[in-house]
């Protein structure tokens, strides 16, 4: 995909509320899986998004209307799902299994990525706030070389303002993100300012333009306490 062709498709992918955050060709260690024809696949492309990118989309949307489950995975399967067919891609999804696809390990292959103390990616770019929402692989050779934008932030990150600005302490650098202190910390009241986004991600100096606002930080508080 190159020229004319690549921009239409980062046009469709914006439209959708969506960007690609880049790509790779796999290999026998990249535990992508074999395109549905059983070819093996020579281009991996990460899609995700952005509070403000996806956040006005989504709300707008027939998954969001319907008061149903789980409307950004819904919306994500339905829209990613036709624009990767109509552009000649499979897709793949983090929310499908167990077993589930290692995207995390898939972003590192792709560049620009570095593992934070808050148990998600950092990019150069983005900062904590780049969602990880479809793989998109073809047997074709497109452009997208591993390693293409070099490392995240964090491990050149002196200061790390991340640590500090959690109430809860449940980051550190030795032992890394304790989830069941944060989960405990946000059923104590839900008038804690952490309800309209983590402050630990907030405090992070990096892609402060893609932060979430309170509104898409409260909705996925509430996904990951389970309300």
């Amino acid at each position: 995909m190159r020229g004319a062709a690549a921009a239409v498709f980062e046009k469709d992918l914006a439209a959708a509320g969506f960007l690609c955050l880049g790509g790779f060709a796999p290999g026998v260690g990249d535990r992508v899986p074999a395109l549905a024809g059983g070819d093996r696949p020579n281009t991996l492309l990460l899609v995700g998004s952005t509070g403000p990118s996806i956040w006005p989309v989504l709300t707008k949307s027939p998954e969001w209307a319907d008061g149903a489950a789980d409307p950004l995975d819904r919306y994500t399967a339905r829209v990613l799902g036709a624009l990767a067919q109509s552009h000649g891609f499979e897709a793949l999804f983090p929310f499908e299994g167990p077993p589930y696809h290692p995207f995390q390990q898939w972003a590192a292959a792709c560049g620009g990525f570095s593992p934070s103390p808050m148990g998600v990616l950092a990019h150069r770019d983005f900062g904590p706030w780049a969602g990880f929402r479809a793989a998109f692989l073809s047997a074709g050779t497109l452009d997208a070389p591993r390693g293409a934008d070099g490392s995240g932030p964090c491990e050149t990150c002196a200061d790390k303002p991340c640590l500090a600005a959690c109430p809860a302490n449940a980051l550190s650098l030795s032992e890394g993100y304790d989830v069941p202190r944060c989960r405990d910390h946000l059923s104590q009241s839900r008038a804690f300012d952490c309800w309209s986004g983590c402050l630990a991600r907030r405090a992070c100096p990096y892609g402060t333009p893609h932060r979430q606002d309170p509104a898409t930080a409260r909705f996925h508080m509430e996904s990951f306490i389970g309300l």
